[in-house]
């Protein structure tokens, strides 16, 4: 993979997170996409259309339907995460040494096992079992497409054709697209049974992977093989590559949160969660609409530093707008307002965070190593949110006002900011 720096001396194309000449646009960029890239960006699309069916919705399965404890709820949502995000690194290595096809087959294949478990299980082994299975099948595809996604964006900015972020954010489009679609669908399935709603996640998979049996090429030209073993000796001296992940974790555990303390609020504010799939509605419906242009807005102001440092204080000020209100208690309609700002400012910070924290991996990352070290992005950053969930669940349990836990998740993307790197144009 061509080599890229970024952030030294005069700012220039490549040190915003834009990338180079021309103002991204969604039908632009499209259009001139090869078949692969489209074929791995629908991916996104299809896979979380699945995904997000079953998961908002899991929470109030786990404490209604089969009675868990808070802090297990927020341990077995952590879990989930830990499960995925935490075992990224192993789907990245694996990425590296047998190609993208037969680790995005094997995730598929897992996917639709964990969600027909999930449909049946009604035992706390069975659900962590199955829970386990479901983040373990996302930790193999995810960092495969993520990283030749990655790759293949890099390829496409040395090549002239435009930023690699507005590759990036058109990704993140059509994965946020998904993430609005799958809500609708898993609650108007609900009004049948969960079960139907985690079945009908599996049939997308079913789906998914027959089009890539199909359409996705054996092997992916100028897409380095190398051994599993090694790498990861130089992965963990490379200070710079893991503050960038503790600050994109911190991003990840606020994100988290849409899932164990927005629904907690949603349910104070109005005595039920029926408001929760619009508010998720909402945050999808402000990225596939507006992460192309901020991408383009930030290309031309920032670059990848202090675009992650806007969008995690937008994070925290999401949080600080919740712990602001909630003393005076608001219900009904004028209740869920804070819940909306804290999604709105959660979104627009996402906007920022992703695509550039994404961009700056492949500057960071060895040669050849770009699966690794995106699966070491998501792992690093998955076991923050499987303690910090655990912690924000406790906390919810604890009996302490229901301020304290909003303001302690305040502070963490404000702290994260401390640990991004100065630079970003060292690579090993």
């Amino acid at each position: 993979m061509p080599e890229t720096r970024a952030g030294s001396g005069v700012p220039g194309p490549r040190d915003v997170p834009g990338g180079c000449e021309g103002k991204p646009s969604r039908r632009g960029t499209w259009a001139r996409l090869d078949p692969l890239l489209r074929l791995l960006i629908l991916t996104q699309l299809a896979f979380n259309i699945g995904f997000f069916a079953v998961l908002p919705f899991l929470a109030e399965h786990l404490g209604t339907a089969i009675g868990m404890a808070g802090w297990m709820v927020g341990f077995v949502l952590g879990l989930r995460t830990f499960s995925q995000q935490g075992l990224f690194v192993v789907g990245g290595a694996l990425a590296d040494r047998y190609g993208v096809r037969p680790v995005v087959l094997a995730g598929c294949v897992l996917r639709i096992a964990g969600f027909a478990w999930l449909g049946y299980a009604d035992a706390d082994w069975s659900v962590i079992g199955s829970v386990l299975l479901i983040g373990f099948a996302a930790a193999l595809f995810s960092p495969a497409v993520e990283s030749e996604v990655a790759r293949q964006a890099v390829v496409w900015e040395e090549s002239g054709r435009g930023p690699r972020t507005s590759v990036l954010a058109l990704f993140t489009v059509a994965g946020q697209a998904g993430a609005f679609v799958g809500p609708l669908i898993g609650a108007l399935l609900l009004a049948v049974d969960y079960r139907v709603v985690c079945l009908a996640g599996a049939g997308v998979f079913v789906l998914v992977l027959a089009g890539h049996v199909w359409l996705l090429p054996q092997h992916i030209p100028g897409r380095e093989r190398v051994e599993v073993k090694g790498g990861l000796g130089g992965l963990l001296r490379n200070r710079r590559f893991l503050a960038l992940c503790c600050a994109y974790g911190a991003y990840l555990l606020a994100y988290n949160q849409l899932y164990l303390l927005l629904p907690d609020e949603v349910e104070r504010a109005t005595g039920s969660q029926s408001a929760l799939a619009w508010l998720f509605g909402l945050s999808s419906l402000l990225v596939v609409t507006a992460q192309l242009p901020v991408t383009r807005w930030v290309a031309e102001r920032l670059d990848l530093r202090r675009s992650m440092t806007v969008g995690l204080l937008l994070i925290a000020a999401g949080f600080g707008v919740v712990a602001v209100a909630l003393p005076a208690g608001w219900t009904g309609g004028a209740g869920l307002l804070p819940a909306a700002g804290f999604v709105v400012l959660l979104t627009v910070g996402q906007m920022l965070v992703a695509p550039a924290a994404r961009a700056w991996v492949p500057d960071l990352a060895a040669e050849g190593r770009l699966g690794l070290y995106t699966g070491a992005l998501s792992s690093v950053s998955g076991l923050i949110v499987l303690v910090g969930s655990a912690g924000a669940g406790a906390l919810m349990d604890a009996g302490v006002p229901g301020v304290v836990p909003w303001v302690v998740l305040a502070v963490v993307p404000v702290a994260s900011v401390l640990l991004l790197p100065r630079r970003h144009s060292t690579r090993p």
